[in-house]
């Protein structure tokens, strides 16, 4: 039987198969008595899920699914609503990064008057002077690591630009990461939040700055994504095929899913560093199409990376390095991604999101005033992010 191991960065996380089993304890310990589980629509329906609620029937456990999509205010305010009517002391986040940012949302709106932008980061309005219930999370993902960070990502239900609320106190206090759980994710899920922590790994690594512990962590999460994306999707893909894996063949998908939550995890933990220009480009995709995070980054990463490759050359042949030893120019590295992304599925043009060429002004407009591309390794002007935009065409 596979061990549970525990470490504790920046969260305490307990971390292999199985390691679900133990939540009920983990909320004995933390003198939660009364549950609120924030979930998404489609990991409500999983055949797990009424497991893991009967499991907390002595929590008096209430689940809250009205998640989907990008997450919105209005999702935030329903989950209020929930907290209030259950009288909830503690929170089960349980999912990708939507229902953690949800969760983390409700958490800091449990105690706080007002409207939850009134706290956007650098921008608030209010002081976070009030408690913030616990969270547990456990995450169904491998992409945005949301789990081991401290803030939450909403958008305006109208006009859905993003805002960032931090906080110290919204970073979970535990994190059950159990590989398991992350099984049944289709191909075309596990290859987006896949790519997802590929982009959190790479820009945290590029980004300007001092920070040896998070190019560290960039690296090796790198490394694992090498090691592990493409397995997971060919696993997905097989399996969704109607193959029946034998034993060995089980235990390498379990290893790869295991990997594969690792690296996201660790590049949650590197962009604390900061991030770069694809991040620019993909919250613009998100903001103005309603693009999928994950896929928006995939899809803009080859062009983004194309763009910085001049400024960091060195850089570029260090990230080359871990998933090619032998490589000799920054420039495999972005052939690397390029041939990753077209193994995996991910789109290789706008167009195939819907994009059309001569529709570029409203990203380029949000973009430009994005908070990520400031400690992008190579300065962005407008007819940069117009460039950039054009070559991922």
């Amino acid at each position: 039987m596979a061990s549970i191991h525990t470490y504790n960065f920046p969260t305490r996380i307990r971390f292999g198969p199985g390691a679900r089993h133990e939540l009920a304890a983990e909320l004995t310990a933390l003198g939660i008595q009364r549950v609120l589980i924030v979930t998404d629509k489609d990991v409500a329906q999983l055949p797990w899920f009424p497991e893991l609620e009967k499991a907390l029937a002595d929590f008096g456990a209430t689940t809250f699914s009205g998640v989907w999509g990008n997450p919105v205010v209005s999702q935030v305010n329903a989950g209020i609503d929930a907290w209030k009517a259950h009288g909830a002391d503690g929170i089960v986040a349980v999912g990708g990064g939507a229902p953690m940012d949800v969760a983390k949302a409700i958490a800091l709106m449990a105690h706080h008057p007002g409207h939850l932008f009134d706290y956007e980061d650098g921008h608030s309005t209010r002081p976070i002077d009030q408690p913030i219930p616990p969270i547990v999370a456990i995450p169904t993902t491998a992409g945005t690591g949301s789990e081991v960070g401290r803030s939450t990502v909403i958008s305006d239900d109208d006009t859905h630009a993003k805002k960032i609320m931090f906080d110290p106190q919204l970073l979970p206090r535990v994190v059950l990461a159990d590989p398991e759980l992350l099984l049944g994710l289709p191909a075309k899920i596990t290859a987006a939040t896949g790519m997802d922590a590929l982009t959190h790994l790479i820009e945290a690594f590029l980004a300007q700055g001092f920070n040896p512990l998070c190019d560290g962590i960039a690296l090796e999460g790198i490394h694992l994504v090498a090691q592990h994306l493409e397995a997971c999707v060919d696993f997905a893909q097989r399996l969704r095929a109607g193959e029946i894996f034998d034993e060995a063949t089980a235990a390498a998908h379990l290893a790869a899913r295991g990997g594969m939550l690792n690296a996201s995890m660790m590049g949650a933990i590197a962009f604390q560093k900061g991030l770069g220009v694809t991040h620019s480009c993909a919250h613009a995709l998100s903001t103005v199409y309603d693009t999928h995070h994950g896929l928006a980054n995939g899809v803009m990463l080859p062009a983004a990376m194309r763009f910085n490759l001049s400024a960091e050359p060195e850089r570029f042949l260090r990230m080359a390095r871990v998933v090619q030893p032998g490589a000799t120019d920054g420039q495999e590295f972005v052939d690397w991604i390029v041939a990753l992304s077209a193994s995996i599925g991910i789109p290789t043009s706008l167009g195939d999101l819907g994009v059309t060429s001569d529709g570029l002004e409203p990203l380029v407009a949000v973009a430009i005033n994005d908070g990520c591309h400031p400690l992008n390794p190579r300065p962005v002007t407008e007819k940069d992010f117009y460039a950039i935009y054009q070559d991922a065409f």
